[in-house]
């Protein structure tokens, strides 16, 4: 992301516990959706998890490691690395902050809900951490490497760094173009600036990465989303809990890297269901089944619609459909091959294709993948760090079932009305309206919310 998280209160979020056997992953709690409201907007458990929970899918998580010791991650997160130099396997959570920002976004995507009742959207799949304080080539490129060589399907970055004068550094763009090459969907925060200077940010501003917006659970944009043409999907990213790094839920967190990671897990959930299907043809589909939020077509801040799992998992778009990550970064490549400046990258990017579908990608990739060192200023840490930090939050109650703990409020956000449940008067994401809507009428619908 590309500032700190705007965490609202320091209440903890009480979610209840509730089994539910559920599809490919096994039982796991049925998540709270006046909390987590994108559970009811993308119809997860009614239409999404009957068809796949994720398995066989593994996420790369490049972040600030992730805390694999909570009884929520215990069984998801494998053993990666810290580019750094850190010393660690990922999985520890190196965050400086209280929250935990790496063990929060694999929260989003895979959470197990054991201990908490706090259920990921694709609570099949495995994350793959991978530590790293900032976006400088030194450690990015290597990051993106080895998420690739140790065979994660897709790829979260939930960070941000202004692009400068380039809209990707050479040695990234390398990197990106080798993700591709082996198959492999890049997703990453679209910047938390857009309200204020607005400048374009890298990775998301990088051709063949998927630019992530936010938005709220009425389907506005996020006020401080970017304003970018790179934008290409948007997700939910406004009013977001997840778990910290101690264990506890924190409520009410804003910010593209929250969409990101739930847009990650969205693509997960699409490949799994389709395996055979190649990194191009999913971005593809993902960006063509999205349900249009803003002015008709294409806007800056949504860029072509919030993402629609439902329709991904079960609708088919042209062959001829658009799909602008793969169209920048195929003429990106191409011009690289015909002598301009481009994409470079080291020796491993020209091995032979392994069968990904991605047509000239492939055939030009030997050709553009020479090396290019890295370029001479670190880029800004992708951390913006609040000088005041938090360090006086109240301990986690003995049980999430049990509601707020000690001393807390009755509830959490220091009394204002919990995140899932609109404003007065206005319904929440999208509900009972089209493909965000309940689902179709011989189906059970969804419990009804306060205010209704």
């Amino acid at each position: 992301m590309v500032r700190r998280l705007m965490w609202v209160a320091a209440a903890t979020l009480a979610i209840a516990l509730a089994g539910v056997p559920t599809a490919a992953a096994g039982a796991v709690p049925s998540p709270n959706v006046n909390q987590q409201w994108w559970f009811d907007s993308w119809a997860i458990e009614r239409q999404v998890w009957p068809l796949t929970q994720g398995d066989g899918v593994t996420v790369a998580l490049i972040d600030s490691g992730v805390n694999a010791s909570l009884p929520d991650l215990r069984n998801v997160v494998l053993p990666g690395k810290d580019v750094t130099g850190g010393g660690t396997d990922g999985r520890k959570d190196i965050d400086e902050e209280a929250f935990g920002h790496g063990t929060g976004m694999a929260s989003l995507i895979a959470s197990q809900g054991t201990g908490t009742g706090f259920v990921g959207i694709a609570p099949g799949v495995k994350i793959l951490p991978i530590t790293n304080r900032d976006l400088g080539d030194a450690t990015l490129v290597p990051a993106i490497r080895f998420a690739v060589d140790r065979g994660a399907k897709v790829i979260n970055i939930s960070q941000a760094s202004a692009a400068g004068p380039r809209e990707c550094p050479p040695a990234v763009q390398s990197a990106i173009a080798y993700a591709a090459q082996k198959d492999v969907v890049i997703l990453a925060g679209a910047g938390n600036t857009g309200d204020t200077h607005n400048v374009p940010n890298f990775p998301a501003s990088c051709p063949g990465v998927v630019g992530v917006g936010a938005i709220d659970n009425r389907g506005v944009p996020w006020k401080s989303s970017q304003r970018q043409d790179y934008v290409t999907v948007a997700a939910p990213g406004s009013g977001i809990p997840a778990l910290s790094r101690d264990g506890r839920v924190w409520p009410q967190g804003d910010g593209t890297s929250h969409a990101t990671a739930l847009a990650s897990g969205a693509v997960a959930l699409v490949r799994s269901r389709y395996p055979n299907m190649s990194a191009r043809d999913v971005v593809q589909l993902v960006t063509n089944t999205a349900v249009d939020l803003g002015p008709k077509g294409k806007d800056d801040m949504t860029g072509f619609g919030g993402i629609s799992i439902r329709r991904a998992l079960r609708q088919k778009v042209p062959a001829n459909a658009p799909n602008p990550v793969y169209e920048r970064l195929d003429r990106v490549l191409a011009q690289s091959s015909s002598g301009g400046s481009g994409a470079g990258s080291g020796p491993s990017a020209a091995e032979e294709d392994t069968g990904s579908g991605n047509g000239g990608l492939i055939k030009i990739a030997a050709i553009v993948m020479i090396g290019i060192g890295v370029i001479g200023a670190p880029i800004t840490i992708a951390y913006d760090r609040r000088k005041k930090r938090n360090r006086n939050l109240p301990p986690p109650p003995p049980s999430y079932s049990g509601g707020p703990g000690p001393g807390m409020p009755p509830s959490f956000g220091g009394g204002q009305q919990p995140y899932g449940q609109a404003p007065q008067g206005q319904p929440p994401y999208g509900h009972g309206q089209g493909p965000y809507g309940p689902p179709p009428a011989q189906q059970p619908p969804y419990p009804p919310r306060q205010g209704e």
